[in-house]
C-alpha cells in the first residue's frame, strides 16, 4: 500500500500504530554489531531522499502495512533465537510510536539498535544509536535519481535537511552511538572529517575515532566491487573504522536480509 511521500503525513493511526515495510530475522550486516543475529523492524517513510537508498520502498516509493505495537512485539518474540532488535527504515524516528515500540522492547530485555539519519532526536529506550549522517554525495540529481524517478523538489529539500548538528549532538550525548558514513569516493573523506570535527566541538560527549565507521556504497555485490577498496583505504588513512555490508556480501540484494 503506498504512503504519502511527505513524512509528516505518516504520523497517526491508520488501523495500526506504525507503517511497517518489513519485519524479519537475519544477521546485522553493518556497524560494530555486524554478524549479530537480530530481528529487523523496518518502518516506512523518510524525511530525506538519498539517491543510493538501499530501502527504495521506504522512501522514494514507500509501501507498508500498518501494524499495532502489540503485534510487532509479538512477531519479534516469535523469533526466539534473537535478543537484538534493529529498528530501521526509512527513518524510524519520524514516527512518535517508535518510542512506544522501543520502550516495550526494552521492558522485555531486548537490545535495541536504531538506524537513523541523525536529523531527529527522540527520548527513547535506545541501546545503540546507529547514526548515518548524509553527505553531499547523497543528494539526488536528475542524473543520479533512481530509474524512472524525477527528484523534483527533493534535490533542494534533501540538501537543506540532510545535516542537523543539534540533533546529531543530542543523539551522541544521550546514547551509545556509532557514526556510519556511506562512502562513494575519495572526496567524501574531507567532508566526513569536517563534520566529525564540528560534532566534537559542539557535543558534550566524546566522539571516538573507532566510533566513526566508513561503509562502501552499494546495494549489490557488483556495486561494492567499485567502492569496497575505496572505503577500506580511507579507513586506513584516517584511523576510522571500516564496516562491511555483510548482508550484501552474503545474499546480494535479496529482500528480508
Amino acid at each position: 500500500m503506498p504512503v504519502n511521500a511527505d513524512a509528516s503525513g505518516l504520523d497517526g493511526d491508520e488501523d495500526g500504530d506504525l507503517p511497517i515495510n518489513e519485519l524479519f530475522y537475519s544477521l546485522q550486516g553493518e556497524g560494530t554489531l555486524a554478524g549479530t543475529p537480530s530481528v529487523f523492524v523496518r518502518t516506512s517513510g523518510c524525511n530525506l531522499r538519498c539517491w543510493f537508498c538501499d530501502s527504495y520502498h521506504t522512501s522514494w516509493e514507500p509501501t507498508h502495512a500498518w501494524m499495532d505495537v502489540d503485534d510487532i512485539v509479538a512477531e519479534v518474540e516469535s523469533h526466539d533465537q534473537a535478543d537484538h532488535v534493529v529498528l530501521t527504515g526509512g527513518e524510524p524516528l519520524i514516527h512518535e510510536e517508535s518510542v512506544t515500540l522501543l520502550d516495550r522492547l526494552a521492558d522485555r530485555g531486548y537490545h535495541t539498535t536504531v538506524e537513523t539519519n541523525g536529523t531527529i532526536y527522540r527520548d527513547a529506550a535506545i541501546d545503540l544509536a546507529s547514526i548515518s549522517p548524509k553527505l553531499a554525495s547523497s543528494t539526488p540529481t536528475p542524473e543520479t535519481a533512481p530509474d524512472g524517478v524525477e527528484p523534483d523538489e527533493w534535490t533542494e529539500r534533501h540538501e537543506r535537511d540532510r545535516i542537523d548538528r543539534d540533533a546529531l549532538a543530542k543523539l551522541v550525548e544521550t546514547y551509545d552511538s556509532q557514526l556510519k558514513f556511506v562512502v562513494t569516493d575519495e572526496d567524501d573523506l574531507a567532508e566526513i572529517e569536517a563534520l566529525v570535527s564540528d560534532l566534537r566541538a559542539v557535543a558534550d560527549a566524546t566522539v571516538r575515532d573507532d566510533a566513526v565507521l566508513l561503509m562502501p556504497e552499494g546495494t549489490t555485490r557488483d556495486d561494492l566491487e567499485s567502492t569496497r577498496e575505496i572505503a577500506a583505504e580511507l579507513a586506513i588513512a584516517s584511523g576510522y573504522r571500516y564496516t562491511p555490508r555483510l548482508h550484501v556480501d552474503l545474499w546480494n540484494d535479496a529482500p528480508a536480509t
